[in-house]
Formats: C-alpha cells, sequence, structure tokens
C-alpha cells in the first residue's frame, strides 16, 4: 500500500471526496482516507502522479510519503507528520478573534440590551453603531478566512464541505445586516426615526463573527483532543534513541543511530536505551521490555539473548551485536504497523462515509427550503434568514467522519501500548465480532517447550542409569522429545557416552552400538515390535498417555531399561484464560497432531469446549473452513503450519515468539507470546466498537435533532427557537464529545476479567443439543496409518464433527453434528478399502 500526505481536508465530506476522486482514478483497486491523520493509503497499478492529480482536482493537494532506511529520519517524518500543528494557530486565531469579538458584543448587545455606557459620538448616532459592528466583523472574518478560502474553493469544485457550511452561514448573516445597514442610512437621510431604530434590529454582525469564533474554538479543542489520539504512537516514535555507541578499531565512539549497521558491535550501558535490534555477545542484565510488550517485569539478558532497540538496559553492561538496523528493527515495524492501522478504515464506518459524502448539499438544500418557507409563511426576511443560518451552522458533518477512526486511533494506541499490534483497522474490528476460537496445542496452550516428568527405571537399574542410556542414544537426534531428555542430562550433570552405528527408523524409533550392545528406543509401538512387552507395561503406557505425556521406551539387548515420559507442559496463563474467553460467550477449540488419548488429556487440563486431534499441518485450515459455517473464526498459533490456517481464519492471531511467516500471515500480533492477551485483545476490540457505536449515534442524533430544531419546526409546536449564535456553539462542542467520548478508552482496562461481555453464542449450545454420536464396526483395519485414513475421510463428511477410530477394538466412533445418513458413512469407509459390518446409535 502506498501512502500519501493530503492537506486541506477540514471534516468528513472532504474525505469522503478525496476518497471518490483517487478510487475512480484507472488501476486503483482501493482507497482509504484518514481525516484525523491526514494520510491516504492507496493500493493498485496507478502511478503516484496520476493519484496526486486526481485529489489537486477534486480542491486539496498530496504528496507521497517518503519511506527512508535508517530509523532515525524514518521516526522522524513519521512523528513529524502526526505533530499537532493545528492546535497553535487556531489558539493564536481565537484569541485574535475574541479581541474583536468581545468589543462587537459589547457595542451590539451590551448597548442595546442592557444600556452599558458608549463613548458620547455614539449617542443616538444608529448609523455609526452600525458601521462599528461592520468594521469589526470584517476584521474577525478577515483573521478566520480560511474557512471562506476553503468553503468556497469547495463549492466551487462541487464538493461542498463543512468550511462551506460556514461561510456560507456567515457571509449570509454579514450581507443582509450590510444590506439592513445601508437602508438604515436611506431612513436617516429622510428623517424617519422609527425606521432607522427597526433597522438596528435587523443587523446580524454579532452573529457572523460569533459563528466564526465559536467554530474556531470548537475546532481548536477538536484538534486538541485529535492530537491526543495519536499520543501512544508518538510515544513509541520518542523511544528510538537518536546515538550509540560502538566498537570501531577496538575504540568505543558515539555516532548517530543511522550509521549502525547489521554486524556492528555496540555496548549498552546500564541505564541507558537500546539502539537498534541485536545479540548479547557477552555481560549479564536485566532489560525493562514494557515499551513493546506491555510486561513490566524486567527481562534477564546473557550471551546469546537477544535485545530490541527502544528497550531500557536496568543493570549490567552490555556487548551486543547488531542484527536489525533502520527500519527493519521491532520498534520500526510497530511503529510502522500502528501507523498503517490508523490509515485504513474500518467496515463499521462505511456508514458514515456514504452519509458524509451527500450529508453537506443536503444541509445546504434543507438551509434554502427552511428560508422560502418561513417566507411564503408570512415571516419577515430576518427571521428566515436566521433559521436558514441555524441550519447551516449546526449541521456537523465532521462528527460522522471522526466517530469512528478516533477511536480506532485510541483502540489501537491502546493496543500497541500492551503488546498487542492490530495490523488494520478491520481486524481491529472484527476481533469483537469473534464467536469461535481455535488454538493451536503447540507453542500456543503449551510452551512448546517439552521437558522429562517421569522417569521409571526397569529390572534393577536407577534413574540416573536409565537417563545415561537414554542420553547416549538421543544425543544425536534432532527431535523436540530428544532434546527434552538431553537437557535433562545436562541438567543432572551426565556425560554422553559414544555410540556407533546410530539409525533413526520408520515408526518412531532410534537405534546404536553402545559398548558392543544393541541400544535402541522409542514409542511403544516400536519397543513392544522388537522386545517382548508385559501386561503391566502395556498398563504404565496407557496411563501416562492418558495424562497427556509422551512416554518414551528404552531398550539394552533385548532388555527394557525403563520409561522416560516426556510432555509439553500447559502454560501457566493458558487455563485461566482459556475460562476467560468462554466466560465471554466464545467456543474454544484446541487443534492438534497429538492422537486422541494425548489431545484429551490436554485438553481437559487446559479447559477447552472441544478437542481435534490427529490433524496435520494441511488439515487445520479445512477445520477452519468447517468452524466457519457455524460461525466467526479466529485462529491463534505461532508455527509455520499455522499459517495457512492463520490467513483462512476470519480473524488470525499469531503469538509474537513464534515464526516470521506465521506473524506476516495474522491479522492481529501478540508480542507477549501470553495467551491471556487473547480474551484482552477481544476486550479491546468490543470496548472499541461499544465506542464507535457511542460516536456514531451521538453524530447522528445530534443531526437528527439539531437540523429540525435549527430550522424552527418546533416553534409553533413548543415555542423553541434556536438563535445562530447557539447553533454555532453547539456545532462547536459536537466534534469534540465524539473525539473526547473516544479518548475515554485511553482507561480501559484490557485484561480486567470483570469487564467481560458475555456475547449470546448459539455455536455452544447447538453443539451440545445437536450433537449424536454412531459406532461403526469395521473390518480390515490393520495398523494406525488405518486409522489415520479412516478418521480423515470419516471427519472429511459434511455433519461430522469427529471421528475416534481404533484399529485394535476394530470401530470409529463418529459424533454428529447433523444427521448422516448410515450409506454415507459405510460409502467414505468402504472408499478407504474397509468394510463396515454394522452400526449402532
Amino acid at each position: 500500500m502506498e501512502q500519501y500526505t493530503v492537506t486541506g481536508m477540514s471534516c468528513a465530506a472532504c474525505s469522503a471526496r478525496v476518497e471518490k476522486a483517487v478510487s475512480g482514478v484507472k488501476g486503483v483497486t482501493s482507497c482509504s482516507v484518514s481525516l484525523l491523520t491526514n494520510s491516504m493509503g492507496v493500493e493498485g497499478t496507478a502511478s503516484a502522479e496520476e493519484i496526486i492529480a486526481a485529489v489537486r482536482d477534486a480542491g486539496y493537494d498530496a504528496s507521497v510519503k517518503t519511506a527512508s532506511k535508517n530509523q532515525t529520519s524514518h521516526l522522524s517524518s513519521e512523528e513529524d507528520t502526526l505533530k499537532d500543528r493545528e492546535t497553535p494557530l487556531l489558539k493564536k486565531r481565537l484569541l485574535a478573534s475574541l479581541c474583536f469579538w468581545i468589543v462587537l458584543m459589547y457595542v451590539s448587545m451590551g448597548h442595546m440590551m442592557w444600556g452599558w455606557p458608549l463613548p458620547p459620538f455614539f449617542n443616538d448616532n444608529h448609523v455609526a453603531m452600525g458601521l462599528m459592528q461592520l468594521l469589526l466583523t470584517v476584521i474577525v472574518m478577515v483573521i478566520n478566512q480560511k474557512f471562506f478560502i476553503s468553503g468556497f474553493k469547495s463549492l466551487y469544485h462541487r464538493s461542498p464541505n463543512m468550511d462551506a457550511l460556514v461561510a456560507l452561514g456567515s457571509t449570509a448573516a454579514f450581507v443582509y445586516s450590510t444590506i439592513a445597514l445601508f437602508a438604515m442610512t436611506d431612513a436617516q437621510i429622510k428623517g424617519n426615526s422609527d425606521e432607522v431604530i427597526s433597522y438596528m434590529h435587523e443587523f446580524y454582525f454579532e452573529s457572523a463573527a460569533t459563528i466564526l469564533t465559536l467554530i474556531t474554538l470548537g475546532k481548536m479543542l477538536e484538534a486538541r483532543s485529535k492530537g491526543k489520539t495519536t499520543d501512544a504512537l508518538k510515544g513509541l516514535m520518542k523511544l528510538s534513541p537518536k546515538t550509540a555507541t560502538v566498537l570501531r578499531d577496538g575504540e568505543e565512539i558515539t555516532v548517530p543511530v543511522e550509521q549502525v549497521a547489521k554486524g556492528d558491535i555496540f555496548v549498552v550501558r546500564p541505564g541507558e536505551n537500546i539502539p537498534v535490534d541485536g545479540t548479547v555477545l557477552d555481560g549479564n542484565s536485566a532489560v525493562d521490555e514494557s515499551t513493546l510488550t506491555g510486561e513490566s517485569i524486567p527481562v534477564d539478558k546473557a550471551a546469546g539473548s537477544t535485545v530490541s532497540a527502544g528497550t531500557l538496559n536496568q543493570s549490567g553492561f552490555l556487548r551486543c551485536e547488531a542484527t536489525r538496523v533502520g527500519e527493519n528493527t521491532t520498534l520500526s515495524q510497530i511503529i510502522q504497523m500502528v501507523s498503517d492501522a490508523a490509515a485504513t478504515k474500518a467496515p463499521i464506518a462505511k456508514v458514515a462515509d456514504k452519509v458524509s459524502g451527500v450529508f453537506v448539499p443536503a444541509v445546504i438544500i434543507i438551509a434554502v427550503i427552511t428560508v422560502i418557507s418561513w417566507l411564503i409563511a408570512g415571516k419577515t426576511m430576518g427571521f428566515a434568514l436566521a433559521r436558514g443560518i441555524s441550519v447551516l451552522v449546526i449541521s456537523c458533518p465532521c462528527a460522522l467522519g471522526l466517530a469512528t477512526p478516533v477511536a480506532i486511533m485510541v483502540g489501537n494506541g491502546m493496543g500497541a501500548k500492551n503488546g498487542i499490534l492490530f495490523k488494520t483497522a478491520v481486524s481491529l474490528e472484527k476481533t469483537g465480532r469473534t464467536q469461535i476460537v481455535a488454538l493451536d496445542k503447540t507453542g500456543t496452550i503449551t510452551k512448546g517447550e517439552p521437558t522429562v516428568t517421569d522417569m521409571i527405571a526397569i529390572n534393577g537399574r536407577s534413574e540416573s542409569e536409565l537417563l545415561s542410556i537414554a542420553y547416549a542414544l538421543e544425543k544425536k537426534s534432532e527431535h523436540p522429545l530428544a532434546k527434552a531428555i538431553n537437557q535433562k542430562a545436562e541438567q543432572e550433570g551426565l556425560a554422553a557416552d559414544e555410540v556407533e552405528d546410530f539409525q533413526a527408523l520408520p515408526g518412531n524409533g532410534l537405534t546404536a552400538v553402545l559398548n558392543g550392545s544393541i541400544l535402541c528406543g522409542g514409542s511403544y509401538q516400536f519397543i513392544s515390535g522388537k522386545i517382548q512387552t508385559s501386561d503391566e507395561i502395556k498398563l504404565k503406557y496407557e496411563q501416562l498417555s492418558e495424562e497427556g505425556k509422551t512416554p518414551l521406551f528404552f531398550a539394552l539387548n533385548d532388555e527394557l531399561a525403563g520409561i522416560i515420559a516426556v510432555a509439553d507442559t500447559i502454560k501457566e496463563d493458558s487455563p485461566c484464560a482459556i475460562k476467560e474467553m468462554q466466560n465471554m460467550g466464545l467456543h474454544v477449540v484446541m487443534l492438534t497432531g497429538d492422537n486422541e488419548r494425548t489431545a484429551k488429556a490436554i485438553g481437559a487440563k487446559a479447559g477447552v469446549n472441544e478437542v481435534i486431534a490427529g490433524v496435520l499441518p494441511d488439515g487445520k485450515e479445512s477445520v477452519i473452513r468447517k468452524r466457519q459455517q457455524k460461525g466467526k473464526v479466529m485462529m491463534v498459533g505461532d508455527g509455520i503450519n499455522d499459517a495457512p490456517a492463520l490467513t483462512s481464519a476470519d480473524i488470525g492471531i499469531a503469538i509474537g515468539a513464534g515464526a516470521d511467516v506465521a506473524i506476516d500471515a495474522a491479522d492481529v500480533v501478540l508480542m507477549k507470546s501470553c495467551l491471556s492477551d487473547v480474551p484482552a485483545a477481544i476486550r479491546l476490540s468490543r470496548a472499541t466498537l461499544k465506542n464507535i457505536h457511542e460516536n456514531l449515534f451521538w453524530a447522528f442524533i445530534y443531526n437528527i435533532i439539531g437540523i429540525p430544531l435549527a430550522a424552527g419546526l418546533f416553534i409553533n409546536l413548543l415555542g423553541w427557537q434556536l438563535n445562530p449564535m447557539f447553533a454555532s456553539l453547539a456545532m462547536s462542542l459536537s466534534s469534540f464529545s465524539v473525539v473526547t467520548n473516544a479518548l475515554r478508552l485511553n482507561f480501559f482496562r484490557m485484561h480486567d476479567s470483570k469487564r467481560n461481555h458475555k456475547i449470546k453464542n448459539k455455536i455452544n449450545t447447538e453443539m451440545e443439543t445437536k450433537s449424536m454420536t454412531k459406532t461403526l464396526k469395521i473390518e480390515g483395519m490393520m495398523c494406525e496409518h488405518c486409522e489415520m485414513h479412516t478418521k480423515k475421510a470419516l471427519e472429511a463428511l459434511d455433519g461430522v464433527t469427529k471421528a475416534e477410530v481404533s484399529h485394535k477394538t476394530g470401530t470409529a466412533v463418529v459424533t454428529l453434528e447433523k444427521d448422516v445418513s448410515d450409506d454415507i458413512l459405510k460409502q467414505a469407509v468402504a472408499d478407504q478399502g474397509y468394510k463396515v459390518t454394522d452400526i449402532q446409535c
């Protein structure tokens, strides 16, 4: 997506006009304009020149956001884009306007209504008082000339914006008052004092100036609040150090951070920020990484540890090698991700965008109809004009245009501060609409690092002897389970004996020669095919498997040496996080390639609603697609094999410590790798959606009530009449209120489970009430491969949620979510080369 900076926009109608103009350029496939950050994201094959020309033809200006390869200038450019330039300018305009507006109000209302004194020259000199009001109003209009330049320019381009409403309202009041002043001079010459005094009541100079002054006040408050919505992003940008201490020719020198290259050696002392991403070569320290992950507890660093730019070295001296510099650092990528998300639009914004596109022309038409209607009703021109001006200045398209982006920006910033990164506004909205959460087991629910849990020595051997035998065999294996045994042996201080003729055999087994003896190890199925095992050993195997552990058997010279059980332990926060998701009305599914028995044991410990076992990497995607028929599915994973499922899910969440390809495929990234951040992300999304709904409600209701009130529809009914000055005040505060409401999200506690909002999710109920089982008696299955093929064939059927297949018992127990005929089940099994002899419900 190519990013552009757009200037000249003042309201939602402007952004809608730019978006429409650019979308019409040949080759543009999508365009998203953000009024909040004055940015535009464009996808397609159209050239930058064509896009900029389209923006200029629409009455605005644009320039390409230049990307920088070095970190400092890149971040400085981003920070410069977000710098609040509006508030200081508007503040100066407001102060200057107030100086003359106060004098104008004193003359027009203080003297006329309450008899406040004026210089003797003005006594009974109504023409002089009118001229004074005209001059003061002209000065206020010149100070706020931007409204007129932008407004009439937008009318010229046939794309009227909010400034057009202000300019038309103020100009109408000024022109009518000026005509009244000239008429007064004529009455003065003719000596008609009663008519002179009557014309004094036809002056609306104070309304013309008040409209401009109050709307400038509202614009300043709005700009100030808008600036605060990007505080989180600007805070991240300020974290990047400007200099680094590197080693050059054996000496420490301080250089600008953009001069640090990959492979450079840099040093970080206590209290200093780490300048770029790197790997610790030597030294020990505690590093505060809360700026990136939201985790307040410092992380211990030693040789081999990774460090990230923008984090704070708290205690020790570190010498590191730079691995990622410039815009490739983790900090820069986070900033870019949050910035890109702010430039996108959530689907919920489409309604407001459609309304904003026709809002201003519709208001102008309503104002004209209002004036004509009151004139036809016999009211004076002054009365009718006041109603029309009120309609123009009370209408606020900005409130509609800002309702969604300000909430999205604050929500994104809150997520970034807590280590939850939403890549787009769409992902922030969709996360809260999730109904089903599919969790990959390894590395998501579990730690992804198998550890030794049990050691059962047999035939008179000690645990130490068993571990020593296993270590000798597993030392040469690269299997994750082997690493667990090797780590255990190293912790015990054992040395690995050298083996010969090492072989990794099909069927989950290893063999080698140790001091002339045949050593073998592996799964129960592998060992039971090599040596004789007792019923007691089989029972122990089944017991360990039911506990969610993987038992590994080791034998020496056809004699069983013992069993070592290895398990990928569940993360401490996983059961609590899963419970929180269920309390939010979500259906939680665990996906794993483990066998049914092990998977069920882990699923029971984690507390998930449903376990789907024996899922191959390419099968996860089909499981996700199947669940999407029932509701919005979120997939949470961390591995390369999770990427297809993450992409196909409605929302993909990648655990931050996972593979880069998984992170690239996901819509949301969890920097802390904590499962508890999943319910936190859902809570934040729901809170943001609620805030957007509130903003849209108040923006729509304000205009729905305000415009008829300004038009005078309630005058005859309730006697309510709205002065143009109060109408401009209402308009000034409407956008400010919307932005302020969005800022409340900064106080939302996303990790507070008490803030759970349980959705009405029929999926859990449906799966409980509609599920039924059938038991198939099958002939011909001989091994686990037969089980796998039969299971895969049955679970591929529409209506089958799960199939538990056993070649030992010759059965398949299928769980159905709807009725599936026996013939279909039989045919699926027959297609795999087996025969169904009986089916029982």
